[in-house]
């Protein structure tokens, strides 16, 4: 008798929660590619760890988005700094913080609170519980009388 063939890890990641249509969220083929990476690594661990279920999906989602939304802002500021310079023209303008910085703080502090609700933070690991499976219950007498139907 042949073997069944195995499943990968992203066809199992699949059955369980589908992969997010990254083409149409993010229309630079790089991003797709860095996101479908970090998508894999988070459910390929959850799975492991027996607490990926389908309704993680949308918060899985949420935590790329804030991965790569960190990535883009980070870019930003190592490339214009921390603080943006006044405006020459205006003598009252006064420096103030890069809006990239901002944004890459907030990132950083919504990606903090979902690896935490997902269980991925060490401090929070102990604290998720395995997804418990439906089971199919069965007695000894259905296999002698058969299924009914």
């Amino acid at each position: 008798m042949a073997k069944a063939p195995r499943k990968t890890a992203a066809k199992l990641d699949d059955s369980i929660v589908a992969a997010p249509d990254w083409q149409q969220l993010l229309p630079d083929a790089a991003e797709r590619a860095v996101a479908t990476a970090h998508w894999t690594r988070i459910t390929g661990e959850m799975r492991d760890r027996e607490i990926l279920s389908a309704s993680n999906g949308h918060t899985v989602q949420r935590l790329v988005l804030a991965y790569l939304i960190y990535d883009r802002c980070s870019l930003a500021v190592a490339g214009g700094g921390i603080v943006d310079e006044p405006n020459a023209e205006n003598p009252k303008a006064i420096a103030r913080l890069s809006i990239h910085y901002k944004a890459m703080r907030e990132a950083e502090s919504t990606a903090e609170r979902l690896e935490a609700q997902l269980g991925l933070s060490p401090g929070r690991r102990g604290k998720v519980a395995k997804v418990t499976k439906q089971r199919q219950r069965t007695a000894g007498a259905d296999a002698f009388l058969g299924t009914a139907g």
